[in-house]
């Protein structure tokens, strides 16, 4: 295996061991366990069809090289559906996807991890709030990331200029990571793909060939490496909301809510 080869393989598959699970479980109050979930999905014509996978493992690495985490290896196809028009495009069922979750997170509990934090790169994946509902409702610890709220603050922090709205698809937030994170796997052509469709109302019923030729939906001509650096960043800093509200003791959850200082957790487990 090549060195390229095993650094893309340390890049979605952790090398931990048992003995480092074991250590960092035994100066924690309470394990937490991070799923990248991604998908397998066109992405234009410049950005990999792995490209959900890849933006969800850089923000679950980034999280886990500031907080003492259990990082997963992903979840690399999911609910792609709406992207079936395109070759190379594979979904599962949405029923598949929430017993795969459900699965993980009762297999974690057994082993004495007993919080989940999911980490979506897709945005089609609307039954991991779901499973996330469902599973609070039963008294289990999970949680689904990034919020729309924490994407907004990394948005503004980047500098991105593209809204939420029109950033759906292969636009300048994923460009921007992967132009951070994977820059050899972009084919040329970003640079003068963009389009804009702000109106998608009916886009569960006709899909997203009803919009876009492409497949691209946003502005990847604005995409850089430094807005990508600062996104996954200003995420780290948004997680440290969430380490502590599923860290917290049942009565204390919901103050945590609103006593966690984005940034403070973070700046205790960084490295340097």
């Amino acid at each position: 295996m090549s060195g390229s080869e095993i650094r893309s393989a340390h890049g979605l598959v952790p090398a931990d061991t048992t003995e480092d699970v074991r250590a960092r479980g035994a100066g924690v109050a309470r394990q937490v366990a991070v799923l990248p979930v991604g998908s397998f999905e066109q992405h234009g014509p410049f950005l990999p069809l792995a490209t959900d996978t890849l933006v969800a493992c850089a923000v679950a690495r980034e999280i886990a090289a500031a907080y003492p985490v259990h990082l997963l290896p992903p979840v690399t196809i999911s609910c792609s559906h709406e992207h079936a028009a395109w070759p190379g495009t594979v979904s599962i069922s949405s029923v598949t996807l929430h017993a795969v979750v459900r699965d993980i997170a009762e297999s974690l509990r057994r082993s004495g991890v007993e919080a989940l934090v999911v980490v979506n790169g897709h945005g089609g994946n609307y039954v991991l709030g779901n499973v996330v509902q469902e599973s609070s409702a039963r008294g289990e610890r999970i949680a689904l990331f990034p919020a729309a709220e924490d994407w907004e603050s990394a948005r503004e922090r980047a500098g991105v200029a593209t809204s939420l709205l029109t950033d759906m698809h292969a636009g300048e937030i994923e460009t921007s990571i992967l132009l951070h994170t994977h820059p050899e796997m972009l084919r040329p052509g970003y640079e003068t793909s963009d389009f804009v469709a702000d109106d998608r109302r009916h886009l569960l019923s006709l899909g997203m060939s009803a919009y876009t030729d492409s497949g691209v939906i946003g502005r990847p001509s604005l995409g850089s490496a430094e807005k990508g650096k600062e996104l996954l960043a200003s995420l780290s800093d948004s997680f440290a909301a969430y380490f502590s509200v599923l860290g917290a003791e049942q009565g204390d959850r919901r103050r945590a809510t609103r006593t966690s200082a984005p940034g403070r957790l973070a700046a205790r487990h960084s490295t340097p």
